[in-house]
């Protein structure tokens, strides 16, 4: 069997999506529990050349169902991200994200294999062929900002393992 754009996109979307909104409801509730605002929780970044949680979780999204959106239209930019955005509606954003993707099928999404994907950044433009540019660009993001965000979290003491990052795997019996 022959592993598709489907296959390497939307299902790897499905696996990590749920478990980034698990590991953010496990940071609320902990949180919460130890009386650390959300609000301040956001804005937490390891370095400070570097972009705080609410971005990284703004890019999950981007990287996932943003990409696809991408292959509809032929073209994915950088994201435009609200700034007063909240824990609560990025968690909402993640879910929303999810749920969408369940909707596309197989051989919609397999249609794309071969189109052309222009990734813009400002004035410059950077071509892709559509498997290229989910392969080699939008997983590698997608992983990047959701490992990020999982690594923030569990940097401020939300109690997490490996399995919350991996979600639900599916295995084939054999």
């Amino acid at each position: 069997m022959a592993t598709s754009l489907y296959d390497i996109g939307i299902k790897t979307y499905l696996q990590i999506l749920p478990a980034v909104g698990g590991f953010l409801e496990k940071g609320r509730a902990y949180f919460e529990e130890n009386k650390i605002g959300l609000d301040e929780v956001i804005n937490i970044r390891f370095y400070d050349d570097m972009l705080p949680l609410r971005f990284q979780l703004f890019s999950v999204v981007h990287h996932s169902l943003g990409a696809i959106e991408g292959l509809e239209k032929g073209e994915f930019s950088t994201p435009s991200i609200p700034s007063d955005i909240d824990y609560l509606t990025l968690k909402d954003l993640i879910n929303e994200a999810d749920e969408k993707l369940k909707g596309y099928g197989e051989e919609q999404i397999n249609a794309f294999v071969g189109d052309e994907v222009i990734f813009k950044l400002g004035p410059n433009s950077i071509p892709f062929v559509a498997e290229d540019f989910i392969l080699t660009f939008s997983l590698p993001n997608f992983y990047f900002h959701a490992t990020t965000a999982y690594d923030i979290l569990r940097s401020k003491g939300v109690p997490l393992g490996k399995k919350d990052f991996l979600g639900q795997m599916r295995m084939k019996q054999t």
